[in-house]
């Protein structure tokens, strides 16, 4: 585990320093346009190019040095960073500009993630994958912590500008230290091929393995069922928070430093306990949890309530998290993994790339005037949600989190996805 843990310190400096510059950035979105759709619509351009490249990523991380390959990732990350940093700095940057910037980082980012979850495998043995996992997990909660307080406590000091000079910082330590990691490689004899020549074949491989497992078809399902009203919720959150605390950007990062708190603290759990020794109960639990949790936060008025709610509801999904993706380690031969992984990820992506075209206009345009004027629905849940800004959103919020706990119950009626682990035999490999 420790040339793991080497490279995930430096992560997590670096996520931290990228979370600020997220933050920062969003908070000056919303203050320009005060549009849900607006911001919905940088998570949509910078979902769609994952959805693009990600078979192409599979098949070149299955051939390629994967530890070249996160490096690339980060030097990309920061060129976008500080073509940001410079766009503001000059006085230029505008909405449209960060819709190009996320869709650059994103197929990089993508490329990235998927040359990371693949070398876990290859550095921990598989009693550890659930913990790898959890520390994996750990790193955007942690960031999600610490930056709402530092930006906010450095943006009247240095501005977004500044902000954003300590996120090149940042990027610099992951790059130090990935550097000087040692990370194993998969034999190219292994693969199918010997070179990257993305052929239908190849392209496909992974979904075409993926159909003929059906137990981990029933988990690409599951996880794509939860998924869905996940991401309507993701993409609901700040502008919720942000209509229903009258803009306030303090209150938003106090309620998203709880969830940090608490997501990290569920990995710290998991990191410890290991989790459920059949990881699957940790998968189904954790989509009912934090499908419930999240319901109190829609529910819920004032911000000591959306604290308590939200950090309650990312205690879990490290269990989630974490849970699933050792089902995938264990059960995928680390060779087979980046085209594998690539083919489940890109279902994810897939949905979210599409959710927040969905959930902006319908808050901007059906929940939100609906909530805020006098019809059946309004009467029948203004009682619960309110009546003021932001309750049409909560209102959807709560809707999207019913429907997360029910896939995780319901997950348990399915034979083939609650005894993954025992229809299926782990691959033969070990990690270091």
């Amino acid at each position: 585990m420790l040339t793991f843990t080497k490279i995930w310190v430096g992560q997590l400096v670096s996520t931290i320093g990228s979370f600020m510059s997220v933050f920062a950035l969003m908070i000056w979105l919303w203050d320009a346009t005060g549009s849900a759709t607006t911001l919905a619509l940088v998570t949509f351009f910078s979902q769609l190019p994952r959805l693009i490249i990600t078979p192409f990523a599979g098949a070149i991380v299955d051939k390629f040095n994967r530890k070249q390959l996160m490096l690339l990732g980060d030097v990309a990350a920061a060129i976008c960073t500080l073509v940001v940093g410079l766009l503001y700095w000059q006085g230029w940057l505008q909405v449209w500009h960060l819709y190009g910037v996320v869709a650059i980082y994103g197929c990089f980012g993508q490329l990235q993630t998927l040359a990371y979850s693949t070398s876990v495998a290859l550095l921990v043995s598989k009693e550890n994958y659930t913990r790898a996992a959890s520390k994996v997990a750990a790193v955007n909660y942690a960031g999600a912590v610490f930056s709402p307080i530092l930006a906010g406590s450095l943006n009247p000091l240095v501005g977004l500008t500044g902000i954003i000079t300590i996120d090149l910082l940042t990027f610099s330590v992951a790059f130090i230290t990935l550097t000087l990691a040692l990370i194993p490689q998969v034999k190219q004899s292994d693969t199918q091929s010997e070179s990257v020549t993305f052929s239908w074949q190849d392209l496909t491989f992974g979904f075409r393995y993926i159909w003929q497992k059906p137990s981990l078809l029933a988990m690409a399902i599951a996880f794509t069922l939860f998924a869905i009203p996940s991401d309507l919720g993701k993409a609901l959150y700040n502008p919720m928070i942000l209509a229903r605390s009258g803009g306030d950007a303090q209150v938003l990062g106090l309620v998203t430093t709880a969830a940090g708190i608490g997501g990290v603290v569920g990995a710290i759990l998991v990191s410890v306990t290991g989790g459920f020794k059949q990881r699957i109960h940790g998968m189904l639990l954790g989509f009912a949890a934090t499908g419930l949790f999240k319901v109190s936060l829609a529910v819920g008025q004032t911000p000591f309530v959306w604290m308590g709610a939200h950090f309650a509801a990312t205690l879990t999904i490290p269990l989630f998290y974490s849970s699933s993706n050792a089902i995938w380690y264990a059960k995928v031969p680390p060779a087979l993994q980046g085209r594998v992984l690539a083919a489940d990820q890109m279902i994810g992506l897939g949905v979210g790339a599409i959710t927040p075209l969905v959930a902006g206009p319908l808050a901007d345009n059906v929940f939100e005037p609906t909530m805020n004027s006098d019809n059946l629905l309004s009467r029948t849940f203004s009682p619960i949600f309110g009546q003021a800004a932001g309750s049409g959103m909560a209102l959807l919020y709560a809707l999207t989190a019913l429907a997360m706990a029910v896939v995780g119950v319901a997950g348990y009626g399915i034979r083939n996805l609650r005894q993954v682990e025992s229809l299926l035999p782990d691959h033969e490999g070990t990690g270091t």
